[in-house]
């Protein structure tokens, strides 16, 4: 990262492992899901479009539906067009979704323990975050929802 420059971005947490750096500009909307539901749904209605969702979160421990509020978070992602989807969502699991001004003297760059789904990875106020390759995201749930 260039000295003396912030980088703004929003941080998810995606599951009880699973924390996603992404651009500001690249997120549609936070969306409060009303349901009764523990787990997230595979697509849901926004803003008269369907967009599927992923969750990354399935397997672990980590909450997604908020009991006292009967509800649960999604982050919408603009889609890029000609890829199968204007829009697509990641369920939001447990505590950390903020918005911070990345300043480069609190962040570490890693080698190791970048996923394969992305293109760096970096630690943060003690929190490893993944920069997701968002292009292939998005058309991993393009390929989903053709074949739902």
């Amino acid at each position: 990262m260039q000295d003396n420059a912030k980088l703004w971005c929003v941080l998810i947490p995606c599951s009880s492992t699973e924390t996603w750096a992404v651009p500001q500009n690249c997120l549609a909307e936070i969306v409060t899901l009303q349901t009764d539901a523990v787990l997230p749904p595979d697509q849901m209605n926004w803003r008269e479009h369907t967009v599927p969702l992923l969750d990354l979160g399935r397997e672990d421990d980590s909450q997604w539906q908020q009991p006292s509020r009967d509800a649960g978070l999604v982050a919408v992602f603009l889609g890029l067009k000609g890829e199968g989807c204007e829009y697509w969502g990641v369920a939001i699991r447990g505590q950390g979704l903020k918005v911070v001004a990345l300043q480069p003297e609190e962040v570490e760059e890693v080698a190791e323990g970048v996923r394969d789904y992305a293109s760096a990875a970096f630690m943060f106020n003690g929190v490893l975050c993944q920069v997701p390759d968002l292009d292939s995201f998005q058309k991993k749930v393009a390929v989903r929802q053709m074949v739902a």
